[in-house]
């Protein structure tokens, strides 16, 4: 099972994922703007993907992986067969409960999550009919997950990275043929929640072409779920815990009008290189060191975790510099038209610029978690995350007040709080692999770190340059009218990438050897 390969095909989908996101976003932005609707949708974005982060591409994942790919191996392919279809009824049952409790409740939980706005009736109403519209997403995300875990332990990764295209392209055709702002966040919670029932039938046609048949039966606890749900558990309040953040950023951010759209916006990019990166890697590094512990006297987990921490490193830590020097210039460039202003950009940017910082530990726990998980151990992950979580709530919330009474930009002590809880989940998981030998700082990949350092400095000197000579660009693209903003920021991006994949050569960080291995793999 090839590591390179896998992650390449996540990236790939992944990408054209994000290349539709961004149009989708920008249509977001653009149609809603950063005031009081495009702060509603951006909550009926949050609430169900915070359950779909706690319970279906997290949790259950983590726990259901494993263990299928240990049933998969040791006995038969009807009773692999059986045991997803067993998961697959509690997890779809447990989801549709807590829809429609959500749905019930929401607007009591408005009260915490959309605090600030409660005293606009019309704002508040909004947040709590666009949540509610978009909560059947969480099924759909539920059915996927599980979907998307049979196939990858099976080496099937096309169709788990390629089905999130189906949401973009949904709520894009959504909105973009609407001009009234408020019935456009209307018609995009509405294809959200249909764009959950397409993914799960993508993925469903897979995993039924790869010849695994999972239909829905009678819920019950056997003794393999019951081991799933154990194992669960402590990925579940980790998870939890770590959506606590949410839960704080939201309430807090909501007592500044446009600061969760623009947390949003600079949550949309700092996000590309965990998801092209972090997530690429970490799917398909789970199913590869969960069938390395199933096989006694391998070291091929302690290699994979190398090839994933090197190669994150280096697709990491140059999108992190351009996040952190130049991240009024992307703003700008990517997102300003319509409603959404070049004030709003400035806003966003400081943001951004301080989750930038972040970035490798958010990308180093998607490589430093699946070497836990492969191993069933949930606990240590649901510890370090629950540090983590104190360390957010006391920072973030503690700068939010801090900057909210100089001058109203309390929501930038939130992304600082972001970034601080992620170093030390990071920290904590690397301490704790190194000392149990799970895995050890080899020469190298220290060497190896230590030349994309080098190299992302080089390519930092471009940037600061292009920083301080920016309005001269965006000065000449105005001219071009449309498109010329962000050609030129695309422009100046792959010449920064250029100068980077260059510096990386010339340092020796990478070879063409390496190249020609990972293409061979």
């Amino acid at each position: 099972m090839s590591l390179a390969r896998n992650t390449f095909v996540q990236f790939f989908y992944t990408m054209l994922s994000r290349l539709l996101g961004y149009a989708r976003d920008r249509a977001i932005s653009n149609f809603m703007g950063a005031g009081w609707i495009g702060d509603a949708f951006a909550t009926a974005q949050m609430f169900p993907n915070l359950f779909r982060r706690i319970l279906a591409e997290g949790a259950f994942s983590q726990a259901f992986v494993p263990i299928y790919a240990k049933v998969t191996k040791e006995r038969s392919h009807q009773e692999a067969e059986n045991f997803a279809a067993e998961s697959f009824s509690v997890l779809t049952f447990a989801s549709i409960i807590l829809t429609i409790i959500a749905q019930i409740f929401m607007p009591w939980i408005m009260m915490i999550i959309h605090r600030g706005q409660m005293h606009d009736q019309q704002a508040f109403s909004l947040a709590i009919l666009l949540t509610q519209i978009t909560m059947p997403y969480l099924i759909g995300m539920a059915i996927s997950s599980l979907f998307a875990g049979v196939l990858n332990t099976a080496g099937k990764f096309a169709l788990s990275a390629a089905a999130p295209t189906l949401l973009n392209i949904t709520i894009l055709i959504a909105v973009i043929f609407t001009h009234d702002p408020k019935q456009a966040a209307i018609n995009g919670a509405i294809a959200i929640s249909i764009a959950g029932i397409l993914q799960a039938a993508m993925l469903y046609y897979g995993c039924y072409k790869l010849g695994v048949k999972i239909g829905f039966r009678m819920p019950r606890l056997t003794p393999d779920v019951k081991k799933v749900i154990a194992v669960m558990g402590p990925a579940v309040i980790a998870g939890s815990s770590t959506q606590i953040n949410v839960f704080v950023s939201q309430s807090l951010s909501s007592f500044e009008v446009g600061a969760k759209s623009w947390l949003y916006a600079a949550d949309r990019l700092y996000q590309l290189p965990l998801g092209l990166i972090g997530v690429a890697i970490g799917v398909a590094l789970l199913p590869r060191l969960a069938a390395a512990v199933a096989t006694k006297g391998s070291d091929d987990d302690k290699v994979a975790i190398d090839e994933g921490f090197v190669l994150s490193m280096a697709l990491t830590l140059p999108a992190a510099a351009a996040l952190l020097i130049i991240p009024y210039f992307l703003m700008y460039g990517f997102w300003v038209g319509g409603k959404f202003t070049d004030i709003d950009a400035l806003s966003t940017a400081k943001a951004l610029a301080n989750y930038a910082w972040g970035v490798p530990a958010f990308v180093l726990i998607r490589i430093w978690a699946p070497p836990f998980f492969a191993r069933q151990d949930t606990k240590s992950p649901m510890n370090f995350a629950l540090i983590g979580v104190v360390a957010n709530v006391v920072f973030g919330a503690g700068l939010y007040y801090v900057f909210h009474k100089m001058d109203n930009t309390g929501y930038v002590g939130l992304a600082i709080g972001t970034s601080i809880a992620a170093w030390t989940n990071a920290i904590l998981l690397c301490v704790t692999l190194l000392k149990r030998g799970w895995w050890r700082w080899d020469k190298n990949v220290i060497g190896k770190t230590i030349k994309i350092i080098i190299a992302t400095g080089i390519m930092a000197i471009y940037l600061i340059i292009l920083n301080l000579n920016a309005h001269y660009i965006i000065d000449f693209a105005k001219i071009l009218n449309f498109g010329g903003k962000e050609i030129a920021v695309l422009i100046c991006s792959l010449i920064g990438f250029a100068i980077y994949a260059a510096a990386v050569f010339a340092v020796g960080a990478l070879k063409m050897k390496d190249v020609r291995a990972l293409i061979k793999k």
